[in-house]
């Protein structure tokens, strides 16, 4: 059985907004006094969830709020969110860049973090000197660093500025050392922000295999990133944040499908898309409803396998428009484009709109492996101009189950997303 290398027990981290730190010198000051006193601090009790989308009444907020899980030896945990859902702040007390308001970290090994362009680098050492100094942190002895010298500048490809001061280093360049460093100096765990995202494709794939190669070796990674591709591929498991707190803890599937439905409209609302639902648009017309139905014109969020998707879709004609199409794009739970355009030109149905309410079908092919999908949608002239568009609308799943037993889905190992036809036959003759 796997031994627990990192357990974070009800960490919880609090920032006063507009003050570096957590306050005044008089609020420091209660805070020891009440120490001192033996009783809980008096600012834990206020303060709000980290939702940067609404206007709060408090000065305090809550960045991290009780947060509890554990990572075993040779786990990858991907951490995944929403922009100021408090991954980067909880990178950084798992690497005890910056404390907890409450709660514990324990560790048991050595850390190595890559969490912004040049972490840990002093800007006028050379990359060599700096190679060293990281080691040095990390509690190596010069002759253990020597020995990785070699392989960390082979898989930076800065060996020809290696005795450069890095503060001449681009962007990409101190990225690739960082890396290289972090993950050849043999650290125990291994945090890794979406600072990867710098770098180029060519790099990003060498250091994602890098980092399957370290959890290989039984080490434990922990990894952060917007692209889902990576996340899936890499990571064992997911945490997915939201305003501070835990989401979603297990399957790294399950945790990408929940942090995609974040957005999506559900059932309840019946196919109502919200007024503030993220969305490029003109104003000149708008999608105001957006749903799937079954064989029985019911809306629905699970279709048979093999079934036909029914999509329907109300329009709000904000003015008089000619030759305006329509386009459907099914994406997979990583972001994954699989239907590149399913349209309305190709069929040749181009409208001309009245002012007023428009409602439209359009019944797809069910060519799509079970599993979770959503929909983008669009509505443009047949010039190419887009007049409303929105992605991630609306998620649905592709049963194992078909309407007759017959068409059930019975493999238990699928590859890909759709299910394409083939004829095959053995020929007599050599080709």
């Amino acid at each position: 059985m796997s031994k627990v290398v990192l357990r974070v027990d009800n960490i919880s981290k609090q920032y006063r907004i507009g003050q570096l730190g957590t306050g005044t010198i008089s609020h420091d000051l209660n805070r020891l006094i009440a120490k001192i006193r033996g009783k809980e601090d008096p600012y834990l009790k206020i303060g709000e969830a980290n939702d940067r989308s609404k206007a709060g009444g408090s000065d305090y907020v809550w960045s991290l709020k009780d947060i509890n899980f554990e990572v075993k030896q040779g786990d990858v945990l991907g951490i995944i969110g929403k922009n100021g859902a408090g991954k980067s702040t909880l990178l950084k007390i798992l690497s005890q860049v910056t404390t907890p308001t409450t709660g514990e970290v324990k560790v048991k090994g050595r850390i190595a973090a890559l969490l912004e362009v040049g972490t840990g680098f002093h800007p006028d050492l050379s990359g060599r000197e700096n190679i060293f100094l990281n080691g040095a942190i990390l509690g190596m002895t010069k002759q253990e660093i020597k020995s990785k010298l070699d392989e960390i500048v082979d898989f930076s490809g800065v060996a020809k500025y290696l005795d450069t001061p890095v503060k001449r280093y681009s962007s990409g360049m101190l990225v690739r050392l960082g890396f290289a460093v972090a993950a050849h100096l043999e650290p125990e765990i291994l945090i890794v922000d979406e600072v990867l995202a710098v770098g180029d494709a060519e790099f990003q794939k060498k250091c994602l295999g890098k980092m399957k190669a370290v959890s290989g070796e039984g080490r434990t990674v922990l990894f952060v990133s917007h692209n889902m591709t990576s996340i899936k591929a890499l990571c064992t498991s997911g945490l997915f944040l939201e305003n501070g707190m835990v989401k979603y803890l297990g399957n790294i599937d399950q945790a990408i499908t929940k942090y995609f439905n974040l957005n999506a409209i559900s059932l309840k609302q019946k196919g109502l898309i919200p007024d503030n639902y993220p969305r490029i648009n003109t104003g000149q017309a708008k999608i105001i409803e957006f749903f799937l139905v079954d064989n029985d014109d019911l809306m629905c969020e699970e279709i048979f396998y093999m079934d036909p998707l029914k999509i329907r879709m109300q329009l709000d004609v904000l003015k008089e428009l000619k030759n305006v199409i329509f386009d459907i794009k099914i994406v997979s739970k990583e972001g994954i484009i699989i239907s590149y355009s399913i349209n309305s030109w190709d069929f040749k149905e181009v409208y001309d709109l009245k002012k007023g309410v428009a409602f439209f079908e359009v019944i797809i092919d069910n060519i799509f492996l079970p599993g979770y999908y959503d929909i983008n949608v669009g509505v443009h002239f047949s010039e190419g101009i887009t007049i409303d568009y929105l992605e991630h609308i609306y998620s649905f799943e592709i049963l194992k189950l078909g309407k007759a037993g017959a068409e059930d889905y019975n493999l238990n190992w699928q590859f890909g997303y759709v299910n394409l036809k083939s004829k095959w036959k053995q020929l007599k003759n050599n080709i």
